[in-house]
């Protein structure tokens, strides 16, 4: 055997390709999936939550109790818009409270400890609603219950996008969507069964449904969820780190592709996270709105911004009570909440299909705010022209089902996955908290405005309230054809790249990165002694509790002055080093 041979055989299987790891399959990566849906249970927590409120406001046994009689409504109650307003407004409050604190809470504890805290928060908040008569006390509860649910919806989120491979991330993610559906449907039914009784449980038994996500959610994430890796690495956690990435993987020891994707995963995920510590040595709320993170965060509360200005906010919290005010009667808004819940679970798939196989992130919402704001133009239209007849009610319904369905297809099940993946691993829990923070005060806003215009003491606009809408829909796909990139299939790291780059939105899908060859090459360097790099050493020593050599120095040039840490002893040591010639990587160029 010539050396060459020699040299061929001791580093072992050559690397899948230098440029890209292969894709694998939702069954390859079958753990991964289950956990990410446990985590994205707690977006059902939404979804049950925005049923019941949607419900509630036109339940008899709950008007008899905090609304007035009024012979000439519907069901013979009524309800001030002004209670209506503080009802929705106090649970987007508490949500905007705890956004704002989402990033430095996260930055110290975990994704988990967020979690575990609102499900405790959100269990809390419910047991108030249940037990009292008071509007008061309903406020209180409505509050606490916000401030739960705004860390659920972060941090699932956040979790989810950190934790699966780049190629399936945007279904990982998207998993929020379904979980929403499932928890409207059923409360749907539950409101459905109970909306004609009288008595007070008519709306306790609906809220005492929202005792299942906080029990379910914390016994999964307390025995099943491991740390995000992402987060562990961006802490020095390496050893943690570590072992959480191969229990999400989890790939069999006598898999030798499985465990090559592993390594080449491991070592760019720390290269990317070191790259960002090298560029940014700090983590901060201000650090946002500084050099290429400011575009970053500006990309990211756009597309947070579209959920409230595609109208789906206005859906959420008024949609029952809008058909009746419209002129359904209240049986059939009943059944059409139910209908509509379950267009919804099915435009959650369609949308899930397309942005797997169909379509890219930006494609994809630049035409969902189309189809929507031709929807919402639609329902206007007929309302304007066919006021009071049976061809305006068909319209409205058949245009309101139609929105609903496009919405969650396109834009619905897209934002989370876009927007979470816009921003930096160093910034992501900051960045998304505050665009979470922005997304609930306009989901305010339209909660607070929308009664003045459907309400008949008020302006009595009714379905033309569509109009404002088809309007706001136009200028949501200005924003996303002419300033979102295109991201689908590319790893975090790949992303943080390209905005160091300064790459133009239009050139992003096309544009070439390195840090993935880099990564590859790197797993394939074998020393003399036939051992990995210390960067890439073999998983086996984290599982029989040996600390890695995970050394930030072996992975990329560092600045003159290096302060690291010695992962075996815990000891740091300063040392001088002299300043590299610029790289030829892209992870440099500006």
């Amino acid at each position: 055997m010539t050396t060459e041979e020699k040299d061929k055989d001791s580093m072992g299987p050559p690397s899948p390709t230098v440029d890209k790891l292969p894709e694998t399959s939702l069954w390859t990566n079958s753990k991964c999936l289950l956990i990410c849906a446990l985590v994205s249970l707690a977006n059902m927590q939404y979804g049950l939550d925005s049923a019941c409120l949607a419900a509630l406001q036109a339940m008899p046994g709950f008007l008899k109790v905090f609304g007035y009689p009024d012979p000439s409504a519907p069901g013979g109650y009524g309800i001030g818009h002004t209670f209506q307003q503080l009802l929705s407004s106090f649970l987007t409050l508490g949500s905007l409270l705890s956004t704002l604190f989402a990033g430095p809470f996260s930055h110290l504890y975990g994704r988990r400890p967020a979690l575990l805290l609102a499900c405790f928060l959100t269990a809390l908040g419910t047991a108030i609603q249940i037990g009292t008569s008071s509007a008061a006390a309903l406020y209180v509860g409505r509050i606490i219950l916000g401030i739960g649910n705004g860390f659920l919806v972060t941090f699932s989120n956040i979790y989810c996008a950190e934790v699966a491979p780049p190629h399936l991330r945007g279904v990982m993610v998207a998993l929020f969507s379904e979980w929403v559906c499932v928890g409207s449907v059923l409360g749907a039914v539950v409101t459905n069964a109970t909306k004609g009784w009288l008595g007070k449980g008519s709306w306790r038994v609906p809220l005492g449904v929202l005792f299942v996500v906080p029990v379910v959610l914390s016994a999964g994430v307390w025995w099943v969820v491991p740390e995000s890796p992402r987060w562990e690495v961006s802490r020095g956690r390496y050893q943690e780190g570590r072992r959480a990435l191969e229990r999400l993987r989890a790939v069999g020891e006598d898999d030798k592709e499985g465990q090559e994707r592993l390594e080449v995963e491991w070592v760019e995920m720390v290269k990317g996270i070191e790259e960002e510590k090298r560029l940014a040595s700090t983590a901060g709320p201000l650090d946002m709105f500084r050099g290429s993170d400011l575009r970053r965060t500006l990309l990211c509360f756009g597309v947070i911004a579209t959920q409230a200005g595609s109208g789906s906010w206005f859906y959420i919290s008024y949609s029952t009570y809008f058909m009746i005010v419209s002129g359904l009667p209240v049986d059939l808004s009943f059944k059409y909440s139910i209908m509509k819940t379950c267009i919804r679970f099915v435009g959650v798939n369609v949308g899930m299909y397309l942005m797997r196989y169909v379509m890219g992130r930006r494609t994809l919402m630049t035409t969902g705010a189309v189809v929507q704001g031709m929807f919402m133009l639609g329902m206007a239209i007929s309302a304007t022209t066919e006021a009071g007849t049976r061809r305006a009610r068909d319209s409205l319904i058949a245009c309101s089902a139609l929105f609903n369905f496009a919405y969650n297809a396109f834009v619905g099940i897209a934002s989370y996955p876009v927007a979470t993946e816009l921003v930096s691993t160093r910034l992501r829990s900051y960045t998304v908290g505050a665009a979470i923070s922005l997304g609930y005060f306009l989901a305010w806003l339209t909660s607070f405005c929308s009664p003045y215009f459907i309400n008949p003491e008020n302006m009595n606009w009714g379905a033309k309230y569509g109009y404002i809408w088809a309007g706001s829909n136009f200028c949501c796909a200005l924003f996303f054809f002419f300033f979102l990139p295109e991201l689908k299939g590319r790893a975090l790291e790949e992303i943080d790249e390209l905005f160091e780059r300064r790459v133009p939105a239009w050139k992003f899908k096309s544009a070439e990165t390195s840090i993935v060859s880099e990564a590859i090459k790197e797993r394939g360097e074998v020393g003399e002694d036939g051992e990995k790099p210390a960067t890439v050493r073999d998983c086996r020593g984290a599982r029989e509790g040996v600390y890695m050599q995970t050394d930030a120095n072996a992975i990329m040039p560092q600045p003159k002055s290096i302060t690291s840490r010695n992962n075996a002893t815990g000891n740091r040591k300063t040392t001088n080093k002299a300043t590299p010639s610029p790289p030829q990587s892209h992870l440099y160029l500006y």
